[in-house]
């Protein structure tokens, strides 16, 4: 039964710009550069025109937002990042940076009159300083290993960072040495981490991530943290940290007795190291991971994210306040139900400013000392994909910079000033959003047929709607498992639009932003129930008298290739579905993935060998001879958090099993295939493709 529903429109005033509809196929799409200036529908080379703003940094007197602005380039098939800057007064919008570059993460120093920024200009990603007023920009380190999480210390006068400690690898003893002008062939690789490779980043280099602090004019950096361990993140994506506010010390968190092997470390301690000489104070002390930590302006509290570690599937992270020293601390956001992220400190110290999701929306809250709470904005995010991704930054003023999205707007940056007035700045994809129309899109409740459970989903309905026609449907499911779909701007649901289906995303029991105790619906339980959740959402689309019945289809990225797998080995009623990265063997799962500690500790009761039948009852494989769909699969070569075994596993079972099937094997693509925007391309006309071929009618 259908709840209640909602309609996103395009406010009067809005500075999103008006997409425009149509419903040519992708298929039938020009080439870009080829006669693609007319108007029309979204087309598959508009990927190559569409815009991502990131990381909007406000100066500190509130007047100017520096953010990323992303983009691809058709003629390299790459993707770069530059820097632009906006007045909050909306205008002044101009690019700071320029090239076929990646340029990132800028950070105002304390005084505004400098912006730090990480950039690869140079052949290799470093760290810059540019001088606001006259432009000039020095390139600061000269390293060897990528800098990451770059801060500038409270004075301006130094630039904290986290970088790697390279250690040699281990190697086959005993080796001759090649003869002089000899060619012999790359050596072997030897293995002995649990994680030797990560999705995204490929095989792991050896070492362990430090921080480190350099002048802020340049020079040679100095190691601050020392030891056989990872500093600040775990080993993956760098060290974060933080500066005290006297800045004689960073604030950082560690595993106090992992060896630096394990990188998914889920207990973690915060600390306070002195820059001087490296001695560390432990302030937190409890099972579970407490990260991000922050110090308030007046230097009496430390703020962090983390939570009491109960092994359950889904487990809310908390805002905490702690005193300096470690004691007294206490949780902001108890009684949210809510995971809070991303906190940040206002100047007067009573207070803070966090992001968290909320029935699939992404809001910037306030969170008191003295227990208030509020909510400041809403829609933060933008990378053009209906899951949450969203950044802000906070001025002296309390006036804030985020970056944001509808679901008629992939992707902008906002502002909100003292009062609390949203207010968006630019308009990066009005150029493209001009002569194109994209889906209306609804919001929908309904009852899940499992047990009434409340399921939040949304419908894009095709560009040039007719209600009283009836369209093919595409369910589309989101991965994770512990992740949200939301009212965001989502461009491959809107291409699927563009061709003429009704597209249904939603929130089965699992996702989070609706409370702990429904993420962990699916706690040792997953894929499960959640079936039904899908299956409740598509009926309740047909009982709008819009949706064919007889014309259904489904697809999903890895949870979702799970759930897409799932679903067909339990009804037949899809004309034809495409798993994209999935997971199949759950056995095989934690013993190949990068992720696979957490699969063995989070998503069951133990390893696998000795909890056999949880496996395998969980697993696609003990469903895959009820299949008769046919079931294209989708992945990239590269892909380490759900191998490619996985997928060859489902092929091969299909093909054995007389299912119509067919593998798809995308080149150097990691998880997700979006790192080379032809791939990306290639991702969905595949998909596309397939549904066409399998139709009820051909037109």
């Amino acid at each position: 039964m259908i709840r209640s529903t909602a309609t996103y429109r395009r406010p009067l005033a809005s500075l999103s710009a008006l997409f425009i509809s149509c419903a040519v196929a992708v298929c039938a799409s020009p080439v870009a550069g080829q006669g693609g200036a007319e108007s029309g529908p979204l087309r598959a080379e508009d990927l190559f025109d569409l815009e991502l703003a990131a990381d909007p940094q406000i100066s500190p007197d509130g007047r100017l937002v520096v953010y990323v602005r992303q983009r691809a380039d058709v003629m390299t098939d790459g993707r770069f990042s530059n820097l632009w800057v906006v007045g909050t007064d909306g205008t002044g919008h101009r690019p700071l940076t320029s090239g076929d570059f990646s340029d990132s993460s800028p950070r105002w120093s304390p005084d505004g009159t400098r912006l730090l920024f990480l950039s690869d200009r140079e052949g290799s990603s470093q760290i810059h300083v540019r001088w606001m007023d006259t432009g000039e920009t020095s390139v600061v380190t000269s390293v060897t290993e990528p800098p990451s999480s770059p801060v500038w210390s409270p004075d301006g006068s130094q630039i904290a960072f986290g970088k790697l400690v390279p250690r040699d690898a281990p190697s086959i003893a005993g080796m001759p040495t090649p003869p002089p002008g000899a060619e012999w062939a790359e050596p072997a690789r030897v293995i002995e981490r649990l994680v030797y490779r990560f999705d995204q980043l490929g095989y792991l280099p050896h070492g362990y991530y430090h921080a480190f602090v350099v002048p802020a004019e340049g020079g040679t950096p100095r190691q601050i943290t020392s030891g056989d361990k990872h500093w600040g993140g775990g080993g993956i994506g760098g060290t974060q940290l933080s500066w005290a506010p006297e800045g004689q010390s960073l604030l950082l968190s560690h595993h106090p007795s992992a060896d630096g092997e394990e990188v998914f470390i889920t207990d973690t301690e915060i600390y306070e190291v002195r820059t001087a000489d490296g001695s560390a104070t432990q302030l937190t002390d409890r099972r579970g991971p407490d990260d991000s930590p922050v110090a308030s302006p007046d230097g009496r509290y430390v703020a962090y994210v983390g939570m009491d570690d109960r092994f359950q599937g889904y487990q809310l992270t908390q805002l905490y306040v702690m005193n300096r020293d470690g004691s007294g601390s206490r949780s902001l956001s108890l009684d949210l139900d809510r995971s809070v992220y991303s906190a940040r400190w206002a100047s007067d110290s009573q207070g803070l400013f966090a992001l968290y999701d909320d029935e699939g929306v992404t809001k910037v809250g306030w969170f008191g000392l003295d227990g208030g709470k509020r909510v400041l904005a809403e829609n933060a995010g933008g990378t053009a994909s209906a899951y949450s991704s969203a950044s802000f930054s906070v001025a002296i003023n309390g006036s804030f910079a985020m970056n944001y999205t509808t679901p008629d707007n992939p992707s902008d940056v906002a502002f909100v000033g003292r009062d609390e007035v949203l207010r968006v700045l630019t308009r990066i994809n009005a150029d493209l959003l001009a002569k194109r129309t994209i889906g209306e899109v609804e919001e929908i409740w309904y009852e899940s047929s499992h047990d009434g459970q409340p399921i939040q989903g949304w419908i894009i309905k095709p560009p040039g709607f007719d209600p009283s026609r009836r369209y093919p449907l595409i369910l589309e499911i989101h991965g994770g498992p512990f992740a949200n779909y939301g009212a965001r701007f989502d461009i491959e649901k809107q291409l699927m639009a563009a061709q003429g289906y009704v597209v249904l995303y939603t929130n089965p029991r699992g996702s989070t932003s609706y409370g702990e105790a429904f993420g962990n619906l699916i706690h040792h339980d997953y894929p499960g129930d959640d079936l039904h959740d899908l299956i409740s959402g598509v009926d309740a689309v047909i009982e709008k008298g819009y949706a064919d019945p007889d014309e259904l289809y489904v697809v999903g990225g890895s949870g979702g290739g799970v759930l897409t797998a799932w679903l067909v080995g339990h009804t037949d009623r899809f004309r034809a579905a495409v798993a994209w990265y999935p997971v199949i063997n759950w056995y095989s799962f934690v013993l190949t993935a990068d992720m696979a500690a957490v699969g063995v500790r989070y998503w069951f009761p133990g390893l696998p060998w000795d909890n056999v039948e949880h496996y395998e009852s969980r697993s696609l494989l003990s469903v895959v001879e009820n299949v008769t769909t046919p079931t294209r699969i989708i992945t990239g070569e590269e892909d380490y958090r759900t191998p490619m075994s996985e997928s060859e596993q489902y092929f091969k079972a299909l093909k054995m099993l007389g299912v119509e099937t067919s593998l798809i094997r995308f080149p150097g693509e990691p998880h997700g295939i979006r790192r080379r925007p032809s791939h990306h391309i290639g991702k969905m006309m595949s998909t596309l493709e397939w549904f066409r071929r399998y139709a009820a009618t051909t037109s």
